[in-house]
């Protein structure tokens, strides 16, 4: 399942008790963030169970109120799971350019609460009835405002794209008529964005713009270079490159008797990375892309927060262009594909370079903030990618790069992408360490006996368990008389489930090195006499 599916549901105990008035605004909540379902009766936090509610009763009656108070339908299922009833609420999504509001407040979800719109939001929402931007024609502007030079690198590149020779004849009109930058031969805001000459620019959209800067360090308030783009995008996209790799550190690594160097900065991420600010930015705001470089880190940051759809979560599944025709412009030229906006392959470079995924941390409803890693993490892993591929012949999509990337840091690989680890547990990619609900999981030994560490292959899988049970056994003993609770034993082991830890916990006890006294919250663990001795 997506990863963006699960963004749409809402989990509520409520086995007894819900109030109408927070009903009514998750389901208000939910349709403005394109409809989805509140479930009522399954506990919110994971591993989520079904406790049952036996709040409304009726569900006619229920769904009469919702649709006299909110004036929308919302859909209500009933549904029995062990003897215990379940509450579905399935709300519809909110109509293109119309908010909804209860009591007068337009409201959103934000974490585990629910919060007013914010005006950014708000303004996004109201913008959608309008027709595409970057579409409209710019009043006052003529092709005598457009690059000849740009226009010629946008022709070169559609040729190449398509093999159409016969656009090498046809006018600069024609050739900017065909790709719809023109609009009845008024010139559009994509064209001037795209191809534009910088005085026009300034004239008509000069927030059509990018500023660099480059900083030696986090500590440097004074950038110690800075050039400023203010041109059609075909005129400073090769600049601003080389203005990058000036400064493009090479990181090496050995493999056996070879050595490779790997960029701080990949070209094809970066160049990625620019199109999307481009063509995703909201440009009825005032302000201006901007690319900061670090030694080891990019951020590119850029006017308008995600696209209607999309969010740092589930980016890499859901495409929605904010500027239509642009996106539409870089496609001929095969910029930009149609299938997406490069998000997937992001992500999977950088994973398959042993750095950081792209990140999205900082971001909000008024700008994207996109940082790159620059460091190689773990250059083991980047070996190991190489020999799948060249001697295993195993061909990974983007979900597998995001499981491995998973598996290597030794975080919990999410539900909706377990089919993808069955997969490669089957493809001898990944393999299981520990038993039954404590299972864990770690790159195979055909990974580490490649780089020479089979010895720690040995260690992570063997020692993790004997590790986190001597860490256990510790913490017990420091409780002494008072005992330890789960909740002690999740702060102990943070990058367990706490299914995994109950696992670990009756090991031990079954290995007679631990006692429990009490049930459910109320259980504490203690050392058996003869553990408590051998700590002492």
């Amino acid at each position: 399942m997506p990863a963006d599916e699960f963004e749409h549901l809402e989990f509520k105990s409520a086995e007894r008790r819900f109030a109408s008035e927070t009903l009514f605004e998750y389901c208000v909540a939910l349709s403005n963030e394109g409809g989805g379902n509140l479930i009522l009766g399954v506990t919110d936090k994971k591993p989520r169970r079904v406790v049952g509610t036996s709040c409304f009763p009726s569900i006619a009656a229920i769904k009469t109120r919702i649709l006299d108070t909110l004036n929308f339908r919302v859909d209500v299922f009933e549904i029995m799971s062990g003897g215990k009833r379940v509450l579905v609420f399935s709300c519809p999504p909110r109509p293109v350019g119309m908010p909804r509001a209860y009591k007068g407040k337009y409201m959103m979800r934000s974490g585990e609460s629910l919060i007013p719109m914010t005006p950014e939001v708000l303004e996004r929402i109201f913008a959608e009835s309008q027709p595409d931007y970057s579409g409209q024609v710019c009043a006052g502007a003529t092709i005598e405002d457009l690059s000849p030079e740009a226009i010629a690198e946008f022709r070169a590149r559609w040729i190449r794209k398509s093999g159409n020779r016969a656009l090498e004849g046809a006018s600069e009109s024609q050739i900017l008529a065909d790709a719809h930058l023109l609009d009845n031969g008024g010139v559009t805001l994509a064209a001037l964005i795209l191809l534009g000459k910088p005085e026009s620019l300034t004239r008509f959209l000069p927030q059509a713009e990018l500023i660099f800067e480059y900083r030696q360090n986090d500590a440097s308030i004074e950038y110690q270079d800075r050039a400023q783009y203010r041109a059609g995008f075909f005129l400073w996209a090769n600049a601003i490159w080389e203005k990058i790799n000036a400064r493009n550190e090479k990181h090496s690594y050995r493999d056996g008797l070879f050595r490779y160097e790997i960029p701080a900065f990949n070209e094809d991420v970066v160049r990625e990375a620019l199109l999307n600010a481009v063509t995703h930015r909201e440009y009825r705001d005032g302000r201006s892309i901007f690319v900061r470089q670090y030694p080891n880190r990019l951020e590119i940051t850029s006017p308008g927060g995600f696209p209607d759809g999309v969010t740092a979560e589930n980016i890499i599944y859901r495409q929605h262009p904010r500027n239509r025709r642009i996106a539409e412009a870089l496609q001929f030229c095969g910029l930009v594909e149609r299938s997406g906006q490069g998000a997937d392959r992001m992500f999977r470079m950088c994973i398959q370079e042993g750095k950081n995924r792209p990140s999205f941390a900082g971001s909000d409803e008024s700008l994207v903030i996109l940082t790159l890693d620059g460091q190689i993490r773990d250059p083991r892993f980047v070996q190991y990618l190489d020999r799948l591929a060249e001697e295993r012949g195993i061909s990974l999509n983007i979900n597998d790069f995001l499981v491995l990337d998973l598996v290597r840091k030794g975080q919990t690989v999410p539900d909706q992408l377990k089919d993808r680890l069955a997969h490669l547990i089957e493809q001898g990619v990944i393999e299981k360490a520990g038993r039954g609900r404590g299972v864990t999981h770690v790159l195979s030994h055909a990974l580490y006996q490649h780089v020479g560490q089979s010895g720690a292959y040995t260690r992570r899988k063997g020692l993790d368990e004997g590790h986190n049970q001597q860490l256990v056994l510790q913490h017990i003993g420091n409780c002494g008389v008072n005992g330890a609770t789960m909740t002690e034993f999740e702060q102990v082991l943070p990058s367990k489930t706490r299914p995994q830890i109950s696992a670990l916990l009756k090991r031990l006890k079954e290995a007679g090195k631990i006692r429990v006294e009490g049930k459910t919250k109320g259980a504490r663990w203690f050392l058996q006499k003869s553990e408590h001795l051998q700590n002492n």
